[in-house]
């Protein structure tokens, strides 16, 4: 059986772009994306999952936009929902996952896709990390003025917080010093472009259970994870190439003192 995705994005597409290369090197297998759904009219996104031949679909988003009151607010939000669940059950999709998208959902999606929403946080604590405004530098501005030792990904499913639904896998990166937030930045990226499609892949395989509201994760039985390991050796060797193309070497991204 092929999973189903819908993606949920709002600009650059960076970790869409990740997923479907894993899936065109099989290395993310029984996986399909079905349709990109965008709330940003301007979002590089598009562009990615038209030269891929997948479906998109623009719903204005509510950020930026000025409302009345919260009421208000929350009508639009549950209103665009309404959207994403409708186009979303017309393409039989199984799974959503959230790429870089900034907008918080609404009961009603969540309520509709539960344990089946997906999302990447650029934070290993989210509890300290997360939440309402927490978003891109931000983030990587407060783990660097907290003077953390490590930060890193964290894939989880959406519930009723924000951020803090059960955690489906984790990456961690090392802060060195002299770290920027841009330099911590361009770190937890290159993690999240590996994190996310091993973590899709974990859900694709069934080896994720929700129990009290965490997750329980299979990686290991079968030798699940050794397998996910050798076949992700071509996506590493890619994305060195695709970093190189932007005048970086990948290892000096991961240790600046190498």
């Amino acid at each position: 059986m092929v999973l189903k995705l819908g993606i949920l994005a709002s600009g650059r597409g960076t970790d869409f772009q990740a997923i479907l290369d894993h899936i065109r090197m099989k290395i993310l297998v029984d996986v399909e994306v079905k349709l990109v759904i965008y709330n940003n009219k301007d979002a590089y996104v598009r562009e990615r999952a038209e030269n891929a031949g997948i479906k998109t679909k623009f719903i204005q988003g509510t950020v930026g936009q000025k409302f009345d009151s919260k009421e208000s607010r929350e009508d639009a939000r549950v209103e665009f929902d309404k959207q994403v669940v409708e186009s979303c059950n017309n393409e039989e999709v199984e799974l959503i996952v959230c790429a870089g998208f900034n907008q918080i959902l609404s009961e009603y999606l969540v309520e509709h896709y539960a344990n089946r929403i997906l999302n990447i946080h650029p934070a290993y604590d989210v509890v300290n990390y997360g939440g309402y405004g927490m978003v891109g530098m931000k983030v990587h501005n407060a783990v660097i003025e907290a003077g953390e030792k490590v930060s890193g990904c964290t894939v989880h499913y959406i519930d009723s917080t924000v951020d803090l639904g059960p955690v489906l896998l984790q990456a961690e990166v090392p802060i060195y010093d002299g770290d920027t937030a841009e330099s911590l930045a361009e770190r937890v990226l290159v993690i999240e472009h590996r994190t996310y499609p091993k973590a899709i892949q974990l859900h694709a395989d069934k080896r994720v259970g929700i129990e009290n509201n965490k997750s329980v994760v299979d990686i290991t039985s079968g030798g699940w994870e050794k397998k996910w390991n050798d076949r992700q050796i071509e996506y590493f060797l890619y994305q060195r190439d695709e970093w190189r193309k932007e005048n970086k070497e990948l290892s000096r991204i991961l240790n600046p003192n190498a």
